[in-house]
């Protein structure tokens, strides 16, 4: 059996949520990121056109909340969440993040030894928790590696930690010779979150972090990330599919659909009042858990836009059953439509936003 949970750092430990007033600088700037990859073809690989997997998307994620980034496979979130990490290079925006009470940096713009400096600062969660593990590598050196890397030479202090990091996720520090093949996926998984907080990071992208688990470990996994929010002072951006998990998890919701944000909300706004069509095209989609309901709603025509092509105006209006000439000539911008401030404000990019009556998701 594990070890009883140790108790969780509070060095650095804030209150969950929004500062007040909403007057301190976000963590988390993101301004007009792009990220295009080029389409090769010949026998001399010219560059024949651009495949637009994020185009021109802002948001910003205050300290100690959650953003849950959401969206068909294929909108982009993934692809967000790595250009934020510089683990793919931008080809366009600005990153800013902000270290302690100094200005933000750009990390778009940050040189390799820069760069290598923040990188305790911002970790990432992978999906697959059996991919993500090296197999020939232990538990002590899977998460004593960042620590060796960035500085900590001697095994008897990186021992320790690995220890007190193993007890914070739930497991037992004596397995920390073993091998991955000997877990679980979900113990795994947990493994993978002990290594991301090996260096006491202040954000962390989560990448569909339990997709890949049974549904009872799944939540298992959730609340340990909630736990560890509210122990660390922690920030999350959470890229995820399942709209249960992340109205479970999250403060704040941004939609992608190919490679942009069409709505950004708090998560109960967006869930009880969704405001673009696309939204409450995911909402309905998502199963429900009674029996008893047997009417559901129709599903979305048509195919997801060709990001190397994206329409005309809006790039939902193919698959928009409320389009109307404007739409599929103007492009819409992000705009905020209540009277919200910062945190809680409701922005939507769409034409018709003013005028539709859309369905939530029930609970």
């Amino acid at each position: 059996m594990p070890e009883p949970r140790q108790p969780l750092s509070t060095d650095r430990a804030e209150p969950r949520g929004y500062p007040a007033g909403g007057t301190r600088a976000p963590l988390l700037s993101v301004r007009g990121l792009e990220k295009h990859f080029p389409i090769v073809a010949g026998f001399f690989n010219e560059v024949v056109g651009q495949v637009k997997a994020v185009d021109g998307v802002s948001f910003d994620v205050e300290e100690g909340e959650c953003l849950g980034l959401v969206g068909e496979s294929g909108s982009g979130k993934t692809t967000v969440g790595r250009c934020i990490l510089r683990a793919l290079e931008p080809t366009a925006g600005q990153v800013h993040f902000r270290m302690d009470d100094r200005e933000a940096v750009d990390l778009a713009q940050l040189p390799g030894a820069e760069l290598k400096a923040l990188r305790q600062h911002m970790q990432l969660i992978f999906q697959d928790p059996y991919a993500s593990l090296n197999p020939r590598m232990t538990v002590f050196d899977l998460i004593g590696e960042p620590l060796l890397v960035n500085g900590m030479r001697d095994r008897g202090q990186r021992e320790e930690r690995v220890r007190e990091l193993l007890g914070q996720v739930g497991l037992d520090p004596a397995h920390m010779l073993r091998y991955p093949h000997a877990f679980s996926g979900g113990q795994r998984q947990r493994i993978g979150i002990a290594r991301a907080l090996a260096l006491h990071p202040r954000l962390i992208v989560a990448d569909e972090p339990v997709s890949a688990l049974d549904v009872s470990v799944q939540a298992q996994i959730l609340n340990l990330l909630q736990e560890l929010q509210a122990g660390y002072g922690l920030t999350y951006l959470f890229i995820a599919h399942d709209l249960s998990v992340v109205r479970h998890i999250c403060d704040r919701v941004a939609v992608m659909y190919v490679g942009n944000i069409v709505e950004l909300a708090p998560v109960e706004a967006l869930f009880e009042r969704p405001r673009h069509p696309y939204t409450q095209a995911l909402l309905d989609a998502a199963p429900i858990p009674d029996p008893t309901r047997r009417d559901a709603a129709a599903l979305l025509q048509g195919e997801v836009a060709d990001p190397s092509n994206p329409p005309a105006g809006c790039v939902f209006h193919p698959r928009c059953p409320h389009a109307v000439e404007r739409c599929r000539t103007e492009r819409p911008g992000l705009v905020q439509i209540d009277q919200g401030v910062g945190a809680s404000s409701h922005q939507v990019a769409c034409h018709l936003a003013g005028e539709l009556t859309l369905g939530g998701m029930e609970r």
